[in-house]
């Protein structure tokens, strides 16, 4: 992890919900990368190359297993970056080791121990979402599952909590409390804005707040943020409610690193 963790700066873990195809994938890892190192922010390229916690049956999940890891192999050998992708099972946290630097232990996941003890056998960076039922200092369980495999690359996201059934809120003091179990803590500015269990099977969100939880969080140190984004949320085929337009990412950014530097 000493790539990632570069003092007086924070981490990037951005790139769309899913892989939809090939080329606009490689488009948006391509400006997210320019965008970050004429910033100098650390840059992880996240997609998902299977979506398998759809509500309903029938939305998108995926391109294929084996043509969606291929893609993140390519975009990490083509920009020289690190990539990451969220895994469902045990089976799935061996074969995507393969093909990625960082395993993403879906929140809902979060306590699945088999998944965990699988992806830390890999001995990649695992990066586990706590889930919106857990309170931070549960946390600390989930890292211990892994480091009891003899692996201590750890990162731990925070994505809010439950907030009646169709809403989420994040309790900033969360962040320190889970960095005080020794890992770097993140904040996902997307997925903590999202309005799940919508009548209609598909999550809503408020995309209009990411600028204020990116802000909330670097001004609370978070070693990093989580921020999906795409070239056209209205067109993405998934979570499109809280994704980030692409061409707004690089002010947010300028704000990020400004706010970094005051509380440094």
């Amino acid at each position: 992890m000493k790539q990632l963790i570069k003092k007086g700066t924070f981490f990037l873990i951005a790139g769309p919900c899913v892989i939809e195809d090939e080329k606009s994938t490689l488009e948006i890892a391509k400006n997210i990368k320019e965008i970050t190192s004429n910033l100098n922010i650390p840059f992880v390229f996240k997609s998902s190359y299977k979506k398998a916690n759809r509500t309903k049956l029938d939305s998108f999940s995926g391109i294929g297993d084996k043509k969606g890891l291929n893609i993140l192999k390519k975009v990490s050998d083509t920009f020289e970056i690190p990539v990451t992708t969220d895994v469902h099972n045990a089976i799935e946290a061996e074969k995507a080791s393969e093909y990625v630097d960082i395993i993403q232990i879906p929140a809902f996941l979060c306590r699945q121990t088999d998944i965990l003890i699988a992806a830390a056998k890999t001995k990649k960076i695992v990066n586990i979402k706590k889930g919106q039922f857990s309170s931070p200092e549960s946390v600390k369980f989930m890292i211990e599952k892994v480091a009891n495999q003899n692996n201590e690359n750890v990162i731990v996201t925070e994505r809010g909590n439950s907030f009646g059934y169709q809403d989420l809120i994040v309790d900033i003091r969360n962040i320190p409390i889970m960095q005080s179990f020794g890992k770097p803590v993140v904040l996902d500015i997307t997925h903590s804005l999202q309005r799940p269990n919508q009548e209609n099977g598909v999550s809503n969100g408020t995309p209009s707040f990411i600028e204020t939880m990116g802000c909330a969080g670097i001004a609370a140190k978070a070693d990093g943020i989580f921020l999906e984004v795409h070239s056209d949320p209205k067109k993405a085929l998934s979570d499109g409610k809280t994704m980030l337009e692409l061409n707004k990412l690089n002010d947010l950014l300028v704000k990020l690193v400004a706010i970094k530097k005051a509380v440094s």
